[in-house]
């Protein structure tokens, strides 16, 4: 319940009313209305500052929880990349790779699934999903992502487990590659199309982070379950993945104004530090000792958690740019001024 007195307040700052009192109690030229060292006929109206009524939020947060939808995320991200590398190995004649990817696809798109009914509340809820296919939204798509996908790929790493098939392995295999791209990807697409500012404002640079983090995820996992002498495709596919990582997270992490500054606070900034650490580490010894099977293990469970932490650090940072009225005010006013000087300079 709201205070009494409370008013309009700023996001960082007093209520309305002990500002208006302090005003009132200073003298001089500010008493008048007019600012410090203002010459006569010079603007007399301070500054707008930027508000929301008691402090509260001027978008709804989004009511995804966590750690449902993180794990959901770096899950459906490490499937998807898992997938391809193991279609790819059969392509390539790399038994061993093949089987690991096929696996590892098939349980991480099964535990992605789970994790998401688990989030919405009711198993029958993602059925739900299926209704209706909505090609502008993005949500509504990737239901149709996933779908096809995780059912492939739990299909083929069934039948590689019991050794049925193998033509209709090799079939499940190459749908669940067709669909892992986008399965690595969408969500992202997801969060853009959001009004959470610090997802919606680099928007374009989202989908190859999350690309990137599934790569390195996917590539590290294979890697480290792969004999070294076949995961070769899986240790280029790493390093690839955490170089694009990095250097698009970083445009998203300092690029964007105001809205980077969650990137750097609170549980976000923990997240995305020891995400850096563990990415950048994972690529470094996969370089350097991957072709060890010590160095393969170590650098995969590297890469992995970065991943895992890439993700839980986008969410946060979003969810708290959803909380705090500045992040969407700031930057709404920076687009209205930028809008007006370019009508100033046309006339």
């Amino acid at each position: 319940m709201a205070q009494p007195g409370g008013g309009w307040r700023r996001a960082d700052g007093p209520s309305a009313h002990d500002r208006e009192r302090r005003r009132r109690g200073r003298g001089g030229s500010e008493r008048l209305g007019r600012r410090p060292g203002a010459a006569d006929g010079a603007p007399v109206v301070a500054d707008a500052e930027f508000g929301s009524y008691y402090g509260r939020p001027i978008i709804k947060e989004p009511v995804w929880k966590t750690p449902d939808v993180p794990l959901y995320l770096f899950l459906g991200g490490a499937a998807g990349t898992s997938a391809a590398l193991g279609s790819l190995a059969d392509a390539t004649g790399r038994p061993a790779l093949a089987r690991s990817g096929r696996l590892t696809a098939g349980a991480a798109s099964v535990l992605s699934v789970g994790w998401l009914i688990h989030d919405l509340g009711r198993p029958e809820r993602f059925l739900h999903m299926l209704r209706v296919l909505k090609p502008t939204s993005p949500l509504s798509v990737g239901s149709y992502i996933l779908a096809p996908f995780s059912a492939a790929a739990g299909a083929t790493a069934a039948v590689e487990l019991l050794g049925w098939f193998p033509r209709l392995k090799r079939f499940g295999s190459a749908v669940s590659a067709l669909f892992g791209g986008p399965m690595a990807t969408y969500t992202a697409v997801l969060f853009a199309n959001t009004a959470v500012p610090s997802w919606k404002e680099p928007g374009r640079e989202l989908p190859f982070v999350f690309a990137g983090s599934a790569m390195a995820a996917g590539g590290g996992l294979t890697m480290a379950f792969t004999p070294v002498a076949e995961a070769g495709p899986s240790r280029g596919t790493a390093v690839a993945g955490a170089a694009l990582e990095l250097a698009v997270m970083r445009r998203v992490e300092n690029g964007h104004g105001v809205v980077s500054e969650p990137f750097h606070e609170g549980k976000a900034g923990r997240y995305l530090k020891a995400a850096r650490a563990c990415t950048a580490a994972g690529a470094g010894l996969t370089l350097l000792a991957g072709r060890r099977r010590a160095g393969a293990v170590a650098a995969g469970a590297l890469l992995a958690a970065g991943s895992l932490l890439t993700r839980f650090g986008v969410y946060e940072a979003g969810m708290a740019s959803a909380r705090d009225p500045k992040y969407t005010v700031v930057p709404q006013r920076e687009r209205i001024a930028a809008r007006e000087d370019t009508g100033s300079l046309v006339r």
